[in-house]
């Protein structure tokens, strides 16, 4: 593994703790823009370790189909991939709630953080093979 994939994986993981402490501390949004970022920069190591075309986005949808042109699966479904995409914008402004249609709870905070644990198995598991092969 290249050190740029070491250091976005490194911003990953800290995105994905400070996404629990604020979680503990009732920070909801704080909680949910952290693991959105998480997430977003664990698939962006995947396009650097397999050095494919690096694009400056938030969409994790966007990401999954580039990694997706590759064969590249992070085992994300499709309701995850909508729910991380509809936090980007509103957990960062006050404009709207971080959710389309409902303030954010634990619940759907836990539920993200469940879906950027599970894609931080998945791009562990992809980087090691990438390492065998």
């Amino acid at each position: 593994m290249n050190d740029e994939t070491r250091l976005w994986l490194s911003y990953a993981d800290e995105n994905l703790e400070v996404a629990d402490l604020a979680l503990a501390h009732g920070h909801l949004n704080a909680c949910l823009q952290n693991a959105q970022q998480a997430l977003e920069k664990l698939l962006k190591a995947v396009i650097i370790e397999k050095a494919l075309e690096f694009r400056r986005t938030h969409s994790i949808r966007g990401l999954v189909q580039a990694l997706a042109t590759e064969q590249i699966d992070p085992e994300l479904s499709d309701d995850d991939i909508d729910l991380m995409d509809t936090i980007y914008l509103p957990s960062k402004y006050p404009v709207l709630s971080a959710l389309p249609d409902a303030m954010p709870t634990s619940e759907i905070c836990r539920n993200v953080m469940d879906i950027v644990r599970k894609t931080r198995v998945s791009v562990s598991r992809i980087l090691a093979e990438e390492r065998q092969g």
